[in-house]
C-alpha cells in the first residue's frame, strides 16, 4: 500500500471544502425519525450559496418528515478518502418561500425544478453548525474546520 500524502493545512482543507460545496451537486443526507430514532439516508442534490445549502425533497418523504419534526441532519460529500461531513440544522421552506432567482439557480445546478412537479415538495435551508474534512488518518487531527458559524484559523 502506498504511503498517504502529507496532511493538508487547515487553510488548504478549507479551500478544498469550499470548492466541493460550490462544485459538487449531490450529498448524502442523513436524518432520523424524531419519535423512534430510526435513521434514514438518501442522496439529494443541493445548492450552496456561500453560507447555507438548499435541498428539496417530496413533502411526504421520510427526509421531509424527519426534518419537519426534528430539524437536524448530517450531510456527507465526496468519496470516503476525501470526505466532508456537515452537521446542520434545517429550516423548512415552502415552494412559495423560494425567490424566483433562487429557484431558477437551484434548478439549473441540480437538474430538476420542484416548482414544476405535480408532487408537493419542501425546500430546506441547511445551516452548517460543524464541518469536518479529511482524506487519510493523518488528517484526523484538526479535521474540524468550522463550528458554530466560525471557520477555524489556519
Amino acid at each position: 500500500m502506498a504511503a498517504a500524502p502529507p496532511p493538508r493545512s487547515a487553510e488548504q482543507r478549507r479551500r478544498d471544502t469550499l470548492h466541493r460545496l460550490e462544485h459538487d451537486v449531490d450529498a448524502w443526507v442523513a436524518t432520523a425519525d424524531a419519535r423512534t430514532g430510526t435513521p434514514y439516508l438518501v442522496p439529494l442534490s443541493y445548492l450552496w450559496n456561500g453560507d447555507t445549502l438548499l435541498i428539496a425533497t417530496a413533502s411526504a418523504s421520510a427526509t421531509a418528515r424527519n426534518l419537519l419534526a426534528g430539524g437536524t441532519l448530517r450531510l456527507g460529500l465526496g468519496p470516503t478518502r476525501d470526505v466532508v461531513l456537515i452537521e446542520a440544522t434545517a429550516e423548512a421552506l415552502s415552494v412559495a418561500d423560494i425567490s424566483a432567482d433562487e429557484g431558477d439557480t437551484f434548478a439549473a445546478k441540480t437538474g430538476f425544478d420542484p416548482r414544476e412537479l405535480g408532487t408537493a415538495y419542501h425546500y430546506f435551508r441547511i445551516r452548517p453548525r460543524r464541518v469536518q474534512a479529511w482524506r487519510e488518518s493523518n488528517e484526523l487531527p484538526g479535521r474540524e474546520l468550522f463550528r458554530d458559524g466560525v471557520w477555524r484559523e489556519s
